[in-house]
């Protein structure tokens, strides 16, 4: 069954299952039907000679210079030409996928004024596997991702390069290979294919996906922790959450418990503290409230999925044109600034609890670096080395970028979102955010090896999932291997599924 662009209800998890899982798609009869009646409104338009932004003008700068007749025909290509100014290394295919869905999608609402084969083609081009190169640096993030779209842009005229069946190659020759017609680019065609902030809305759609399913991890690593430090569990108790209203601490707080079900702490027969430090009881509170920036980024990137970001815009009922500025990346690249925060500040919040782990005089009783050989050897010491680097580099990403601007265009653009900026960092901080989970996942399976009471069934999966790739330590060994192979383990989500066949679905 395929999905069906109608310029509505596409959501983070949809466009994941396009971008990534390549779930075939369709464009509605409703949204080709707008587009169909938009087009000939903007083609009576053009014959009689109205100016309108883009179309027969400039842009930019340029955006007073009225352009000939001859001129209209020729300026898409060109404007694709000097638009597609990029640089670096090709983003990710599911990022250039998920763009092209969110295009298709602003497309649909039939305020766009492109020709139908041009949305069509796209269609075609995810159907089929057919990828464009896009160089992932290059977008200040408005008049939307100029630069990277306009290497999508490219192919529809024949040309750029492509992704085709695991090898690079001409767009010209993807297309032919895939069997999809060259649509060509006539007037309006090329900015309405690039004037709009959707390859950064595509990536923060993913990382939010991704961000959700770590945080469910962090729940799972700090509940193993917690039962490694004999912990009191009166702070997990989801009526102390209710009381104080935030939703995210209510879900985080049940997350944690499900996970430490049928444990021995549960019963009263193991000494606990009064009260514990701050980065233990108050774990509900701080990743409650990483859940609730994420639900609320998830909400504005569903916006700008699901709504017309473009310029101009063209109501064909009101036979009017409108210019204005719906490609500003800013409404995705604020909450998602705060988004890279709080998967930073939740990652600080791990590297605590393993601090707690590791040194003696925290650990309550555990051996001192979690190794019975202390002297000889130095256990996991060096894992928080590492931890502490990755979070470094994560606090220096954590800058927000929507602040950022730099004017360009002679000022004629002299504010811009930086939204490109924020969702490159965004992947660098979660890349480095599953090595440091990672971390605390080896170190809380290593600490509970010390304890002999029985743990939650949630937890004890997930131990039993960590020793599936890395084993207990008990004469040093070199590190890395563990750590590189548990970041691995983290990204695949794997702890996750399988704690959530026993304790069910943790948020």
């Amino acid at each position: 069954m395929s999905y069906s662009f109608i310029g509505s209800g596409l959501t983070i998890e949809k466009l994941v299952q396009i971008a990534r899982y390549n779930e075939k798609v369709e464009l509605h009869p409703d949204a080709l039907e707008r587009i169909k009646v938009c087009r000939s409104m903007l083609e009576e338009k053009i014959q009689a000679k109205e100016i309108m932004y883009g179309v027969n003008t400039g842009i930019g700068e340029f955006s007073e210079i009225v352009l000939n007749d001859e001129q209209v025909k020729q300026f898409q290509r060109y404007l694709i030409y000097n638009h597609a100014a990029g640089i670096g290394d090709p983003a990710p295919i599911e990022y250039v996928r998920g763009a092209m869905a969110g295009r298709i999608n602003v497309h649909a609402h039939g305020n766009s004024g492109c020709r139908p084969e041009i949305t069509l083609a796209l269609i075609e081009m995810l159907n089929k596997g057919v990828t464009p190169v896009v160089c992932q640096k290059g977008s200040v993030g408005a008049c939307g991702d100029l630069a990277p779209m306009a290497q999508i842009a490219e192919l529809l005229m024949g040309e750029g390069e492509a992704f085709y069946k695991g090898e690079r190659m001409t767009g010209k020759e993807a297309f032919e290979k895939a069997g999809i017609p060259i649509p060509g680019l006539q007037a309006r065609d090329g900015l309405a294919t690039i004037n709009g902030s959707n390859l950064l809305t595509a990536m923060s759609a993913i990382h939010l996906y991704d961000i959700n399913r770590w945080l469910k991890q962090a729940e799972i690593a700090c509940a193993m922790s917690l039962e490694a430090l004999l912990a009191n569990l009166k702070p997990y108790d989801e009526r102390l959450h209710k009381i104080r209203g935030f939703s995210g601490a209510v879900r985080s707080a049940n997350a944690i418990m499900k996970c430490i079900q049928g444990s021995d702490l549960q019963t009263g027969k193991l000494k606990i503290k009064v009260q514990d430090a701050y980065s233990m009881r108050s774990s509900p509170q701080v990743i409650g409230a990483a859940h609730d920036v994420a639900a609320y980024a998830k909400s504005q990137v569903e916006i700008e999925l699901n709504g017309v970001g473009d310029n101009p815009i063209f109501l064909p009922n009101e036979r009017l044109t409108l210019t204005g500025a719906n490609f500003q990346g800013t409404p995705v690249s604020l909450p998602m600034d705060m988004v890279g925060a709080a998967v930073t500040m939740v990652s600080v919040l791990s590297e605590r609890r393993l601090n707690r782990l590791l040194n003696p005089a925290l650990s309550v009783g555990l051996p001192a670096f979690l190794t019975k050989g202390a002297g000889m050897f130095s256990g996991l010491m060096l894992s928080q080395y590492t931890a502490d680097s990755l979070i470094v580099e994560q606090r220096i990403l954590s800058t927000p970028a929507c602040v950022q601007s730099i004017p360009a265009a002679a000022d004629q653009e002299d504010f811009v979102s930086m939204g490109m900026n924020t969702a490159i960092k965004n992947g660098q901080i979660l890349d480095n955010a599953y090595g440091i989970l990672g971390i605390e996942f080896i170190a809380a399976a290593q600490a509970l090896d010390f304890r002999e009471f029985k743990t939650g069934d949630g937890v004890a999966f997930a131990k039993k999932t960590v020793r599936k790739y890395v084993e207990h330590l008990d004469v040093d060994r070199p590190l890395y291997k563990d750590h590189t192979k548990m970041k691995e383990v983290v990204k695949s989500c794997e702890i996750l599924q399988e704690v959530e066949k026993i304790a069910g679905s943790l948020g």
